[in-house]
């Protein structure tokens, strides 16, 4: 008799757990739900007001999507903080990471973007996207020789890419890789027929 009376002492708090981890996500739910209404509705402030009632600083997803709310309403500095913290619980996140670009930008912060793509590079070497805005970074710094190598990972991975081509391309003529770059703006023409970016740089070369 005893021990039938454990047994069900411990169904009732298993049930009991059960019950308020099931009112807890309910919640937890609802205000996802309202959050993503209030940012369609471009109103920010609200659809972070809702998930700060439910707000737990161990909540990944909870960070992740106050870092994004944040940024839209304008509060670089906060959806930065929001990212580090999602980056700290979920250290392999390319997700937070290329999230956390956003604010970094938006406050001028290159350096912070700069680093956060690397970050990306050393979890997965091949992310195109993050190799791509690289080869822009140093491409916009005049560090070519640099840039080309993330471009020319995009292109042989997207041989038929219009961005991929175009930029490997303008990267390669200033490098002064004429038989190259030729090709690659001959590529992106094929992607974009007639277009201005390609013509140019093929009438850089002689």
């Amino acid at each position: 008799m005893e021990f039938l009376k454990k047994i069900l002492i411990a169904v009732f708090v298993l049930l009991s757990v059960q019950t308020a981890y099931t009112q807890n996500f309910d919640k937890l739910e609802e205000a996802f739900n309202q959050s993503y209404t209030k940012e369609n509705a471009g109103e920010y402030d609200r659809a972070i007001d809702v998930l700060k009632k439910v707000y737990d600083d161990k909540s990944y997803a909870l960070n992740i999507r106050l870092g994004w709310l944040y940024y839209l309403s304008g509060r670089f500095t906060d959806g930065l903080a929001y990212y580090q913290k999602a980056i700290r619980l979920m250290p392999q996140s390319i997700e937070a990471r290329l999230g956390l670009v956003y604010p970094a930008s938006a406050l001028g912060n290159w350096e912070q973007v700069k680093n956060a793509y690397l970050e990306i590079l050393k979890i997965d070497p091949g992310h195109s996207i993050t190799n791509y805005r690289l080869g822009l970074i140093y491409y916009g710094r005049e560090q070519y020789a640099t840039a080309i190598r993330y471009f020319e990972k995009v292109a042989n991975y997207y041989p038929f890419d219009y961005d991929a081509n175009l930029m490997y391309g303008w990267t390669c003529l200033k490098l002064g890789k004429y038989r190259e770059a030729r090709i690659l703006f001959n590529n992106a023409l094929m992607v974009k027929p007639g277009d201005k970016s390609a013509k140019e740089g093929l009438s850089f070369i002689k």
